[in-house]
């Protein structure tokens, strides 16, 4: 007995150390690829994203400038000229609405931090179907819910369609790619039930630059905006075809002399029925579609007949 503990006791006193902390991880809890790329995503952007609460409900929006440049959609803060805006770290901004783009249902909230804030970096890089998608929002009132999917489509308007499961609350938040840049913008959701049905949509990013455009740099140097995105910060004169038009029949009245109307086409009788194939319902829609500044296809009503007119800007 006294030999088989002096063995035991040797036994004890040889074995070398072995710390938790050296012994590999089993593969059965180690993370992969993908879900080390969706937590580094998230954790990138997460920061700039925000809640915006309106009386009518419920939003998001993603901060694209780190001096408190928001984006969102344009029915998130409809009616509202000031919003609340409730950041990650808890803080209560009081944002105001700078511009708006109803077409492509986006909006532009400013809040005044005493901080610069984190912000998302704008995509430089095309969308591609296929591609893994990101979405962050506050659907149901959930605030900074993360959601994953796969690029599913693109519309011919640009439109992102996605099966990341988004559900009100989301609207306004960002879609992201897996840098954790700025796709679009999340705006809606098809479905019977109101809830997520693998069919969602993203306003993309190239409306989205066209809009940050027009706000001057208030500080007149280099900000996250300016150097992530290849449109010029600066305000531009509104672009016009140089036409009259009755306002309930969008009949035009007038074509000015060396006008853009007059070089496409355009006659004092013509009625606008549609605009790249979108219905024209009023002189507000056509402007929304020339400050886009890209080339138009307007369907119109010549003594009776339907034409095409394209017109370039």
């Amino acid at each position: 007995m006294k030999k088989t503990l002096g063995i035991l006791a040797l036994i004890l006193a040889t074995a070398v150390p072995v710390t938790i902390a050296s012994l590999p991880v089993p593969a059965a809890f180690a993370l992969d690829a993908e879900e080390n790329t969706t937590i580094a995503v998230y954790e990138k952007a997460n920061k700039a994203v925000v809640s915006i609460r309106t009386q009518g409900g419920v939003g998001a929006g993603a901060i694209v400038d780190n001096r408190g440049i928001i984006v969102t959609n344009n029915h998130v803060v409809q009616g509202n000229r000031v919003v609340q805006v409730n950041t990650s770290t808890g803080r209560s901004y009081s944002g105001r609405v700078l511009d708006v783009d109803r077409r492509n249902d986006l909006a532009l909230v400013q809040i005044q931090p005493q901080e610069k804030l984190p912000a998302i970096r704008l995509a430089k890089m095309s969308a591609k179907v296929g591609q893994r998608v990101y979405a962050i929002g506050n659907p149901f009132g959930l605030d900074h819910t993360l959601t994953v999917g796969t690029l599913s489509r693109i519309a011919p308007n640009g439109d992102l369609q996605t099966d990341a499961a988004l559900n009100p609350g989301n609207s306004g938040g960002p879609l992201l790619n897996s840098k954790g840049e700025l796709l679009g913008i999340n705006k809606a959701i098809l479905s019977p039930s109101g809830g997520s049905s693998g069919i969602g949509f993203a306003t993309s990013i190239a409306p989205v630059q066209r809009l940050l455009a027009g706000i001057p740099d208030r500080a007149g140097g280099n900000n996250s905006i300016a150097a992530n995105s290849p449109v010029l910060r600066q305000p531009q004169k509104r672009p016009t075809l140089g036409i009259t038009i009755e306002a309930q029949s969008l009949t035009i009245l007038d074509v000015q002399p060396g006008s853009v109307a007059e070089r496409s086409g355009l006659h004092p009788g013509d009625r606008l029925l549609r605009v790249n194939n979108y219905p024209l319902n009023s002189p507000e829609l056509l402007q929304q579609a020339l400050e886009e500044r890209q080339p138009l296809v307007l369907t119109v009503m010549r003594n009776q007949q339907i034409g095409l007119i394209r017109v370039s800007l």
